[in-house]
């Protein structure tokens, strides 16, 4: 650099931290080689599962969203449109003592579906998951009854509870004991839809604990075993604590299931004898397609979901915590 000499452009430098624009070199626009915001994959995508889409929109979207908006309203499907009442359907429902009482029937039988199929699945499972011999054959016997439909199922356990002809009061009156009428007696009918009920679910619900089971690593039955526990204590102290995650699964699903039985008492007792089977589905199915109360039946409905979804959540907080530990 010569003193009084102007530097040329070419020779000045910009200030440190900035930089000159004959440094400053173009990159190819990133632009011109993004991919198209629809692409072949997009569209095929969702032609793919347009069909899945209407089909839920149209018979699972619609129906829960008119079923709601018709639960403000009464309507018995002969009059041109629903009339606002507001929710004076709601409001009824507490005043409803056939309504409460099919919730107290409906509790009764999930408290007593739930302790059966909890206990007995359990069982079933821990018998299934011994190595024997044609062990394959007899898991899928023990699982038929879960892929049975349930109004056969329910026919023929109405043969079975029959009186006269059944099987069980033949069984009773070979040792000399007059068998009850099941069906037709208040005390015993929701009790024989408890045991009909948990015979068809025991197997469904035994393939799951006989996943929970087969999930638990060998290696803590010998350890307990070299220190001295028997069956029982292994049981106890592994299995039931490594199957809680599997049992809160059970219960949560026997609780929603049923809550929401229907075909079983529609099939074996229609609600009788005097109401004594009367659950909220069937009350429900008899205020919408008995009596045409289609406004008072969705109010039904939402409440049923209500109940089902309360219980779900109180379920994971109390319980899940206890499966986490």
């Amino acid at each position: 650099m010569i003193p009084g000499v102007p530097l040329s452009l070419a020779q000045r430098r910009p200030p440190e931290g900035t930089t000159s624009q004959t440094e400053v070199q173009v990159q190819p626009s990133a632009l011109t080689h993004t991919r198209p915001l629809v692409t072949e994959e997009t569209r095929f995508a969702w032609l793919s599962l347009m069909p899945a889409i209407l089909f839920f929109a149209l018979f699972v979207g619609f129906p829960v969203i008119y079923s709601f908006y018709l639960s403000f309203h009464e309507w018995n499907m002969m009059a041109p449109r629903p009339t606002w009442i507001g929710g004076e359907n709601y409001a009824e429902l507490l005043r409803d003592q056939l309504f409460l009482r099919s919730l107290l029937q409906t509790t009764l039988f999930t408290l007593g579906i739930t302790v059966c199929i909890v206990v007995f699945s359990m069982a079933t499972a821990i018998l299934l998951d011994q190595k024997l011999k044609q062990i394959q054959l007899y898991r899928t016997i023990y699982y038929l009854p879960a892929v049975t439909s349930v109004v056969a199922i329910g026919i023929v356990w109405l043969w079975i509870f029959d009186p006269q002809y059944g099987l069980i009061n033949q069984l009773l009156r070979s040792v000399g004991i007059l068998g009850p009428r099941w069906l037709a007696d208040q005390q015993l009918a929701l009790p024989a839809l408890i045991m009909t009920a948990a015979w068809r679910n025991i197997g469904y619900f035994a393939t799951i604990f006989l996943a929970g089971l087969q999930g638990i690593d060998i290696m803590y039955y010998e350890a307990a075993r070299i220190d001295g526990a028997g069956a029982w204590g292994c049981f106890r102290r592994i299995t039931l604590p490594m199957l809680r995650p599997t049992t809160l699964f059970v219960v949560i699903m026997s609780v929603i299931l049923s809550f929401q039985v229907f075909a079983l008492v529609y099939v074996m007792t229609g609600g009788g004898p005097a109401g004594a089977t009367s659950v909220i589905v069937f009350y429900l199915y008899q205020q919408a397609f008995t009596y045409f109360r289609m406004g008072y039946a969705c109010a039904v409905g939402y409440v049923l979901f209500g109940i089902i979804f309360t219980l779900t959540l109180l379920q994971f907080k109390f319980f899940g915590k206890q499966v986490e530990m």
